[in-house]
């Protein structure tokens, strides 16, 4: 077992709110029970932030479940138990010897104890008013009206931001962006004034400036209502930017715990350095990364690229109004290029990649070996598909769970007749090795592989018909930050092997910088800004692009609130 690695300045004089003491879960396999966590013990203190952090399958997220008592099957509580101390002067509550069925659990969750999950849509019902959800919990926790509790639905949307929360709480969740989704799951979390807030990974699919509207938001409630705050993320930047203490996860292990300051000055554990090491590395361009030669020709030209979404209301199909998704874009892309999107959730960013492979019908011109792709005919775009490929964002939702590996890479050479029998084996173990798999894992499904593995499968698919251009939308992002630098340095290795170019769409200004050669800068379907990828970084001159590096979490927090943010407003810009 993994020594434990704590900081014991850290203790407030006030005692926890809420101590995990030497938990263990497990999960009942046929072969026995496997043991997830072992041994994990922390604490949480009334006004104060604890990060936890860990790639995948640390464990950090059935941390937070069992604290509610929610360990999802076939998973059991083994050892150990979480004390929650609402009241210093009143008995303790051991949360872990409640029926996690019976109402003394479920007064606690939602009112007493709040969470907010990963994913919000997937949290979200989507057949029911976002108002009529918060309505429901609070009615749960207080005995109110209905009407009470709907004036408290309101204010609990106007407390975190949304705007004209009176109309947003007869919408439903599919009507809400991303970031306006986690503003609903925080007031539903929030309505009934937890004393606990668990946030589970809530930023991780926010862009930046979304990302910091929440974290501000989340600052301001919790000093409003003094609340602890377990806040869950793979992300160092936030960790650096919110937190108090610091809890380390590895393989159901806390490794390390401690001040948010020791942990980034002083780190002791390996695991801790390695986490804090990737960080350090995406803070510059990648090592030895070559840009193309002055003499590289253009072989992706996109001029005056529009697209529309109408959107149409009642039984007659009325248009009401037009989305300009994408509005008057102009790039090149060179031979060896990789250049870079970035812009918040709806600049357009992922709409670009997929007008450039045709999975839409803009209007303009995307000249690509001599040929208009928007006027191209069926068999110039089949040629085209093979030579202009695409990685998707999630890996999983991107392959298909009952094909193996084998299958899934074979799939493009046998469409395009490019190999069968023997040499298909051998070309999909090639490309396997390609992108540092084994060929003995051909035979095995999606769920059998990690996060970072699954992307490598996706990445192989990709290059399995020698692409001359590739458009990767946000293909790290989901990944953890050691594995995200893993991915990078692999897709680099091909551009230069191959000489590949890429159309790489991300929100993440580090991976940017690690790999992008250029970048241009989008806002509500419009290229504001393009240039060098340190120029645009170093010295952005568009109010636009000040505005999104300006929310990007310094990875320090001795740098905590030393960069002002800038709000960006069309009108007075």
């Amino acid at each position: 077992m993994p020594q434990i690695l704590m900081n014991t300045d850290m203790n407030s004089a006030a005692g926890p709110l809420l101590s995990v003491e030497n938990l263990n879960v497990g999960f009942l396999q046929r072969t026995g029970v496997v043991d997830v966590l072992h041994g994990i013990s922390f604490a949480l203190y009334r006004g104060q932030t604890t990060c936890v952090v860990g790639e995948s399958g640390s464990g950090k997220s059935v941390t937070a479940r069992t604290i509610l008592n929610m360990v999802p099957r076939p998973g059991k509580i083994n050892g150990g138990r979480v004390v929650f101390h609402p009241d210093p002067k009143g008995s303790p509550i051991v949360l872990t010897d409640l029926d996690p069925r019976g109402k003394e659990i479920r007064a606690i969750r939602g009112g007493r104890v709040g969470m907010i999950f990963q994913e919000p849509m997937s949290s979200l019902s989507p057949v029911h008013t976002i108002g009529n959800q918060i309505i429901e919990a609070i009615r749960l926790h207080e005995n109110v009206s209905k009407k009470r509790a709907h004036a408290m639905a309101v204010e609990a949307l106007r407390q975190v931001e949304i705007p004209e929360p009176e109309k947003a709480v007869d919408r439903y969740a599919f009507e809400f962006s991303g970031g306006m989704r986690q503003r609903a799951m925080i007031a539903m979390a929030l309505a009934c004034k937890p004393d606990v807030l668990i946030a589970d990974e809530p930023t991780t699919a926010l862009d930046v400036t979304t990302q910091a509207e929440i974290l501000d938001l989340m600052r301001g409630l919790q000093k409003e209502l003094g609340m602890a705050i377990m806040f869950i993320t793979h992300d160092m930047g936030v960790v650096a930017e919110i937190a108090d203490h610091v809890v380390v996860m590895e393989k159901g292990h806390v490794v390390e715990n401690g001040d948010v300051r020791q942990i980034f000055d002083a780190p002791r554990h390996p695991y801790t350095q390695k986490l804090l090491a990737a960080v350090k590395r995406l803070e510059s361009p990648a090592p030895g990364k070559t840009s193309p030669p002055a003499s590289a020709k253009p072989v992706l030209k996109v001029r005056d690229l529009e697209l529309h979404f109408e959107k149409k209301e009642g039984f007659m199909g009325r248009k009401t109004s037009i989305v300009r998704a994408v509005n008057g874009v102009n790039f090149e892309l060179q031979e060896g290029e990789a250049l870079g999107i970035v812009g918040e959730s709806g600049s357009g960013k992922t709409t670009v990649g997929r007008c450039i492979a045709r999975v839409y019908d803009p209007k303009g011109e995307i000249e690509y070996n001599g040929t208009n792709l928007i006027s191209a005919n069926a068999a110039q775009l089949k040629q085209m598909r093979r030579e202009l490929r695409m990685i998707f964002q999630d890996p999983f939702a991107s392959l298909n769970p009952r094909m193996t590996v084998k299958q899934i890479i074979a799939e493009p050479l046998i469409v395009n007749g490019l190999a069968s029998g023997a040499d298909l084996d051998t070309r999909i173990a090639k490309l396997l090795t390609d992108v540092g798999l084994s060929p003995d894992m051909m035979e095995r499904y999606p769920h059998a592989f990690s996060g970072g593995q699954r992307q490598r499968i996706v990445v192989a698919r990709a290059i399995a018909l020698d692409p001359k251009v590739v458009i990767a939308d946000e293909p790290t992002s989901a990944l953890d930050v050691s594995i995200r630098t893993q991915v990078l340095d692999l897709l680099l290795d091909l551009k230069a092997r191959l000489n590949l170019s890429f159309v790489f769409i991300s929100h993440d200004m580090a991976v940017i910088r690690y790999f992008c050669d250029r970048v241009a800068v989008m806002h509500r379907g419009k290229m504001v800004e393009i240039g060098q990828t340190d120029q645009i970084i170093d010295h952005p001159q568009h109010p636009y692009t000040k505005a999104l590096l300006s929310s990007v979490p310094i990875s320090h927090p001795s740098q905590r609130g030393t960069v002002q943010r800038h709000r960006y407003h069309p009108e007075t810009a």
